[in-house]
């Protein structure tokens, strides 16, 4: 059975997911070269950013266009490096989610299961199609109006001139592809770790579904009790092999959205104007989906005390009923995935980050003046 097919595909794209089928040493072989390459463009990127504004920017409208691109490229080199290092830590989750008791056996249950992982691939897809759409417009208004000109996509250091045509196309297209494989790799990691949340929901779901067929068959209870502790391990494992990288991509798309509006207040609009629009929804949308998964994980958790009472529980026999105190007991406290060990992935959560990113605009604006 396979879980997030679409994300892994992703992954794969990006460098971060040898493909199973690739078993001999010359495709292994390939596979680590074409990492190493993917690696090598993005931080080359990065890097050339970071220089600029250490040895070239003199001025704030300068410092603001190059720290918009800035900051997404350290999150993504950030979560390009968490996923090559957490490779054994997501087989580890996937296996938890493929082998009993978590393991979808009966026919309604397969139907569960399927229907959660084809919601996640399909809102994959369509986060995916987002961010290409918004790499497709860039190149498009940059050809439009820089290549023209001479001039990069975005500012950058590079310890070179690059007067020469040759140079100048092969600098253009490095960016280019380091933008759109940043963007991939974004996908890629918040896809992975919201479709795994979006299978703790799964989970639950699927345990609704058995202890109502406790009636039936009242030898599962164990079974139940069993997939209930692996349900908690597993959030646990997710929050806590991801809990630095939803951290920084917390506080830095914070940054990059006040930045975002900032610099949109004082632009026309224009080619630059779009990118930075398009750009700041990228960065909303990658704050949304965090929070919302978040927040259906501790809504599912707090219903299961609910679900719990609708089974006919009163008929059953003590030890049983004993089994099923004890998972209600251990549901009162619902699963929280934090950022930073405080900060829950809720609703609430995305209108602060909205009213802190506002709020540093406001001020940026009063400094201004």
């Amino acid at each position: 059975m396979n879980v997030l097919e679409f994300p892994f595909k992703v992954l794969t794209i990006c460098g971060c997911w040898q493909p199973q089928s690739w078993t001999s040493i010359y495709k292994r072989i390939m596979y680590r070269m074409y990492t190493i390459l993917i690696i090598l463009i993005v931080n080359s990127f990065t890097l050339s950013q970071f220089m600029d504004i250490i040895l070239i920017v003199d001025n704030t409208d300068d410092f603001c266009d190059n720290f918009c691109i800035l900051l997404p490229m350290i999150i993504t080199c950030f979560k390009l490096f968490s996923l090559l290092a957490n490779r054994k830590n997501i087989i580890k989750l996937i296996d938890i989610l493929t082998k009993e008791p978590c393991k979808p056996l009966k026919l309604n249950e397969i139907e569960i299961y399927y229907k959660f992982d084809n919601s996640i691939q399909l809102n994959t897809f369509h986060y995916t199609a987002m961010c290409m759409v918004t790499c497709v417009i860039i190149t498009i208004t940059s050809l439009l109006t820089n290549f023209g000109q001479k001039k990069l996509t975005y500012r950058a250091w590079v310890p070179f001139e690059y007067s020469s045509m040759t140079l100048f196309c092969i600098l253009y297209i490095h960016q280019l592809i380091g933008l759109t494989m940043g963007a991939l790799v974004n996908v890629a990691c918040d896809s992975l770790i919201c479709g795994l949340l979006v299978h703790v929901c799964c989970q639950y779901e699927i345990l609704t579904y058995r202890l109502k067929r406790i009636m039936l068959h009242s030898d599962g209870l164990r079974n139940c009790v069993q997939q209930h502790c692996k349900i908690f391990r597993l959030a646990f494992l997710v929050n806590a092999n991801f809990r630095m990288v939803i951290t920084i991509q917390f506080l830095m798309s914070m940054l990059v959205v006040c930045f975002n509006l900032y610099v949109i207040s004082l632009s026309k609009l224009d080619a630059r104007c779009i990118r930075l629009a398009l750009f700041m929804g990228c960065m909303l949308t990658q704050i949304f989906v965090y929070c919302w998964y978040g927040n259906e994980v501790r809504l599912k958790s707090r219903q299961f005390i609910d679900n719990i009472f609708e089974i006919e529980w009163l008929t059953l026999d003590k030890n049983l009923k004993k089994s099923l105190i004890i998972m209600m007991k251990r549901t009162v406290m619902p699963i929280e995935i934090t950022s930073a060990y405080t900060i829950s992935l809720n609703l609430d959560s995305f209108m602060n980050v909205l009213k802190t990113s506002y709020s540093i605009y406001n001020l940026l604006q009063q400094m201004k003046e």
